[in-house]
């Protein structure tokens, strides 16, 4: 199997700490964000998003990271991650659809329009846009933050998919403009995450490696 990944990338680094975490046999191959790689004809052939990350297992070319953490679980048979318990495994893909949806939309899309477009893209962020996915992350919060009341993980007692994709942004947390203070299991929650092994080893050595190919 191989995988296709951008140093850094949250998506990217969920899938990551699922091979961490099953120790699975897997070639990674990073890709340069700013050098274009994923604009690639050889890769647009395999994810014609033009987006990490993508898997490849012979002939399955899989991308969606959600997906590809569910299949990467049940391939390597770890049934902790994601169990055949049909109410937990739908417990788990439920939070990891709401994540996508919901909470880590207005994330991602307050870090891009805050963060990536005046510091990276040289464009300042839209404020319209920025104010409303200020207040969806506020929503989505109080859901996460009122769920892990007395919860140390997202489902059961062990960590799962479910943790995995709530905290693949964990990076950013602090970076974007936004009160967390209102949020505390949230913020405790988090804090725990952020030091597991398998989530730790899936981190970029600095920031400045963010998006480029890792030297030999």
């Amino acid at each position: 199997m191989k995988l296709y990944a951008i140093e850094g990338s949250p998506n990217s680094r969920k899938v990551l700490a699922v091979v961490n975490h099953t120790g699975i046999d897997m070639e990674i191959e990073y890709l340069d964000l700013f050098a274009g790689d994923t604009r690639r004809p050889e890769y647009t052939a395999l994810n014609p998003n033009a987006m990490v990350p993508t898997l490849v297992d012979g002939d399955l070319n899989l991308w969606e990271s959600n997906a590809i953490m569910q299949y990467l679980a049940d391939k390597a048979g770890d049934e902790s991650l994601y169990p055949k318990d049909l109410k937990l495994r739908a417990d788990i893909t439920r939070w990891q659809c709401w994540e996508l949806a919901h909470f880590n939309q207005a994330f991602g899309t307050l870090a891009f329009e805050s963060i990536a477009k005046p510091n990276f893209l040289g464009t300042p962020g839209n404020p319209a846009v920025i104010e409303w996915a200020t207040d969806q992350l506020a929503r989505f919060s109080q859901v996460l933050n009122a769920h892990l009341q007395d919860r140390r993980y997202m489902v059961g007692d062990t960590i799962t998919l479910a943790d995995y994709s709530i905290i693949h942004v964990e990076f950013f947390k602090e970076m974007i403009p936004f009160d967390w203070a209102p949020f505390p299991h949230l913020n405790t929650y988090f804090e725990h995450m952020r030091q597991t092994p398998h989530w730790i080893a899936s981190a970029p050595a600095s920031p400045e490696l963010v998006g480029r190919k890792p030297q030999p």
